[in-house]
């Protein structure tokens, strides 16, 4: 169990979180919604450890294996995709790295530099870089934003079979984006959060 408690963070005299306390269950999803400003990011680099609270305490993080799927994709511009996926993990051979991105319909674009492939298809490599990780927690920041309805329904059915039984921790602006995912919903407001199933 990830637990928050009791958390305070301000940037300058702006305030984020006051007294704000959480827990996430392990092995499960969770999507994470609230309107701009709100705090999601945020929240993200704080169980990261990217941002430090000025108060309160954040659990259930030490010696957990983290990846992530950040806002901006963050690839290595001059390589293909076949390397930016096992950077993350020597561990995964060309040929499973080449079966991942050909299951997300990139077989055309194996060799090509990412620098020249198109949005969707470069958010497509980094969402499988983060799932070619060894992690044992998942952050994810709105990864499917910038997709095409039909790629977005292929790549949230993929990215569901690949972290089946993991903790995940997803950002989205989408009801129906949390409702595809599944898993558990906490929405973020002002100076409260309400956990629920994304069906409600």
């Amino acid at each position: 169990m990830i637990e928050i408690r009791h958390l305070d963070k301000s940037f300058g005299e702006k305030q984020i979180f006051r007294d704000f306390s959480c827990s996430f269950p392990e092995g499960e999803t969770t999507c994470i919604m609230g309107p701009s400003g709100c705090g999601k990011t945020t929240l993200l680099n704080l169980l990261l450890g990217l941002e430090q609270p000025d108060s309160g305490s954040v659990s259930g993080m030490a010696g957990k294996k983290r990846s992530m799927v950040f806002q901006e994709n963050r690839l290595v511009e001059g390589m293909g995709p076949v390397p930016n996926l096992r950077l993350v993990n020597p561990a995964v051979t060309r040929k499973e790295a080449e079966e991942m991105l050909r299951a997300l319909g990139l077989s055309d674009s194996l060799h090509q530099p990412v620098r020249t492939l198109s949005g969707g298809m470069r958010r497509r490599v980094s969402i499988l870089r983060a799932l070619a990780a060894e992690y044992d927690i998942l952050f994810a920041d709105e990864p499917f934003k910038g997709l095409d309805e039909k790629t977005k329904s292929q790549v949230i059915s993929y990215f569901q079979e690949k972290t089946r039984g993991k903790t995940v921790l997803l950002v989205t602006h989408d009801r129906e984006e949390a409702q595809a995912v599944g898993g558990f919903l906490l929405e973020l407001g002002n100076r409260h959060c309400v956990f629920s199933s994304p069906e409600v």
